[in-house]
Protein backbone atom coordinates (compact mmCIF):
# COMPACT_ATOMS: atom_id res chain seq x y z
CA UNK A 1 0.00 0.00 0.00
CA UNK A 2 1.71 3.51 -0.71
CA UNK A 3 0.56 6.18 1.02
CA UNK A 4 0.61 9.70 0.03
CA UNK A 5 4.06 12.24 0.87
CA UNK A 6 2.59 14.08 4.54
CA UNK A 7 4.18 17.49 2.85
CA UNK A 8 3.77 18.22 -0.63
CA UNK A 9 6.67 20.07 -2.23
CA UNK A 10 5.72 22.23 -5.81
CA UNK A 11 7.08 25.10 -7.81
CA UNK A 12 5.36 28.19 -6.62
CA UNK A 13 2.77 29.60 -8.85
CA UNK A 14 3.07 33.68 -9.98
CA UNK A 15 1.01 35.55 -8.71
CA UNK A 16 -1.57 33.43 -7.43
CA UNK A 17 1.29 32.08 -4.37
CA UNK A 18 2.78 35.74 -4.30
CA UNK A 19 0.79 36.61 -0.97
CA UNK A 20 1.81 32.73 0.39
CA UNK A 21 5.80 33.49 -0.34
CA UNK A 22 5.69 37.42 0.50
CA UNK A 23 4.60 36.03 3.91
CA UNK A 24 7.32 33.09 4.18
CA UNK A 25 10.36 35.42 3.31
CA UNK A 26 8.99 38.12 5.85
CA UNK A 27 8.42 35.47 9.01
CA UNK A 28 11.91 34.38 7.48
CA UNK A 29 13.83 37.74 7.29
CA UNK A 30 12.18 39.23 10.54
CA UNK A 31 13.49 36.10 12.71
CA UNK A 32 17.20 36.22 11.02
CA UNK A 33 16.84 39.71 11.99
CA UNK A 34 16.23 39.65 15.38
CA UNK A 35 18.46 36.21 15.47
CA UNK A 36 21.76 38.56 14.26
CA UNK A 37 20.26 41.06 16.87
CA UNK A 38 20.48 38.73 19.63
CA UNK A 39 23.65 36.94 18.26
CA UNK A 40 25.74 39.41 17.21
CA UNK A 41 24.73 42.31 19.92
CA UNK A 42 25.88 45.85 19.18
CA UNK A 43 27.37 44.53 15.83
CA UNK A 44 23.79 43.76 14.64
CA UNK A 45 20.71 44.87 13.44
CA UNK A 46 18.02 46.56 15.76
CA UNK A 47 14.97 43.99 15.25
CA UNK A 48 12.58 46.77 14.97
CA UNK A 49 14.89 48.37 11.84
CA UNK A 50 12.94 48.25 8.64
CA UNK A 51 13.76 45.79 5.85
CA UNK A 52 17.03 46.75 3.43
CA UNK A 53 15.72 48.32 0.01
CA UNK A 54 16.47 44.48 -1.36
CA UNK A 55 14.52 42.65 1.41
CA UNK A 56 11.54 44.76 1.17
CA UNK A 57 11.72 43.95 -2.77
CA UNK A 58 11.44 40.43 -1.78
CA UNK A 59 8.65 40.79 0.30
CA UNK A 60 6.57 43.62 -1.80
CA UNK A 61 7.18 41.54 -5.47
CA UNK A 62 8.56 38.35 -4.95
CA UNK A 63 8.09 36.95 -8.29
CA UNK A 64 10.53 40.12 -9.94
CA UNK A 65 13.03 39.82 -7.16
CA UNK A 66 13.30 35.92 -8.08
CA UNK A 67 12.86 36.13 -11.69
CA UNK A 68 15.29 34.02 -13.39
CA UNK A 69 15.26 31.70 -10.18
CA UNK A 70 13.02 29.03 -8.91
CA UNK A 71 10.99 29.24 -5.69
CA UNK A 72 9.43 26.06 -4.60
CA UNK A 73 7.02 25.66 -1.41
CA UNK A 74 5.95 22.77 1.29
CA UNK A 75 3.32 22.51 2.92
CA UNK A 76 0.38 19.79 3.57
CA UNK A 77 -2.91 19.58 2.12
CA UNK A 78 -1.50 22.24 -0.65
CA UNK A 79 -1.00 25.04 2.51
CA UNK A 80 2.54 26.81 2.12
CA UNK A 81 4.41 26.37 5.26
CA UNK A 82 8.25 26.56 3.96
CA UNK A 83 9.32 28.08 1.30
CA UNK A 84 13.37 27.71 -0.65
CA UNK A 85 14.70 29.50 -3.54
CA UNK A 86 17.12 28.11 -6.32
CA UNK A 87 19.15 30.31 -7.67
CA UNK A 88 21.18 28.93 -10.72
CA UNK A 89 24.63 29.51 -10.49
CA UNK A 90 27.22 29.42 -14.02
CA UNK A 91 27.74 25.70 -14.88
CA UNK A 92 24.51 24.01 -13.65
CA UNK A 93 25.38 25.12 -10.09
CA UNK A 94 23.00 26.24 -7.75
CA UNK A 95 22.45 28.56 -4.82
CA UNK A 96 19.74 27.87 -2.16
CA UNK A 97 18.30 31.36 -0.51
CA UNK A 98 15.76 32.11 1.92
CA UNK A 99 15.01 28.59 3.25
CA UNK A 100 12.64 28.68 5.70
CA UNK A 101 9.80 26.75 7.51
CA UNK A 102 7.23 28.02 10.08
CA UNK A 103 7.98 27.09 13.37
CA UNK A 104 4.76 26.19 13.44
CA UNK A 105 4.87 23.30 11.08
CA UNK A 106 9.12 22.37 12.09
CA UNK A 107 9.93 18.44 13.02
CA UNK A 108 7.49 16.83 10.37
CA UNK A 109 9.44 16.78 7.62
CA UNK A 110 8.98 20.08 5.53
CA UNK A 111 12.61 20.95 5.68
CA UNK A 112 13.79 17.76 4.45
CA UNK A 113 11.48 17.15 1.96
CA UNK A 114 11.87 20.89 0.95
CA UNK A 115 15.79 21.04 0.69
CA UNK A 116 15.74 17.57 -1.04
CA UNK A 117 13.58 18.84 -3.80
CA UNK A 118 15.93 22.06 -4.21
CA UNK A 119 19.31 19.77 -4.03
CA UNK A 120 17.64 17.53 -6.93
CA UNK A 121 16.86 20.37 -9.09
CA UNK A 122 20.38 21.47 -9.52
CA UNK A 123 22.45 19.86 -11.77
CA UNK A 124 26.13 20.55 -10.48
CA UNK A 125 27.24 21.95 -6.91
CA UNK A 126 24.88 23.02 -4.40
CA UNK A 127 26.14 26.14 -2.05
CA UNK A 128 24.10 27.89 0.43
CA UNK A 129 25.56 30.36 4.00
CA UNK A 130 23.79 29.75 7.55
CA UNK A 131 24.18 31.55 10.11
CA UNK A 132 26.59 29.52 12.97
CA UNK A 133 24.55 29.35 15.52
CA UNK A 134 22.04 27.45 13.99
CA UNK A 135 22.94 24.32 14.83
CA UNK A 136 19.71 22.55 13.79
CA UNK A 137 19.88 23.90 10.15
CA UNK A 138 23.59 22.89 9.78
CA UNK A 139 23.27 19.44 10.99
CA UNK A 140 20.50 19.15 8.79
CA UNK A 141 22.88 20.14 5.53
CA UNK A 142 25.59 17.88 7.16
CA UNK A 143 23.32 15.14 6.95
CA UNK A 144 22.86 16.00 2.76
CA UNK A 145 26.38 16.17 2.22
CA UNK A 146 26.85 19.56 2.68
CA UNK A 147 30.40 20.81 3.77
CA UNK A 148 32.32 24.01 5.08
CA UNK A 149 33.89 25.98 1.87
CA UNK A 150 35.73 29.06 1.93
CA UNK A 151 33.23 31.62 2.52
CA UNK A 152 32.09 34.28 -0.04
CA UNK A 153 30.86 36.61 2.45
CA UNK A 154 34.42 37.52 4.18
CA UNK A 155 32.59 40.75 5.78
CA UNK A 156 30.13 38.71 7.65
CA UNK A 157 32.36 36.26 9.40
CA UNK A 158 30.05 34.68 11.25
CA UNK A 159 28.05 33.40 8.17
CA UNK A 160 28.83 29.43 7.38
CA UNK A 161 29.21 29.06 3.70
CA UNK A 162 28.02 25.37 2.74
CA UNK A 163 29.14 23.13 -0.47
CA UNK A 164 27.28 19.94 -1.73
CA UNK A 165 29.05 18.19 -4.96
CA UNK A 166 26.38 15.82 -7.00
Amino acid sequence: MTHAPAVAIRAARFPEDANDVARLLEDYLRRTEREKHEHLGPDGPRPDAPFEPHHLAEVRAPAEAFAGAQVLLAGPRGDAVGVVVVKPRPGGAAELKRFWVDPAHRRVGAGGALLDAAIRLARGPVRLSVWDWRADALRAYARRGFAPVESWEPDRPRLVCLERRP
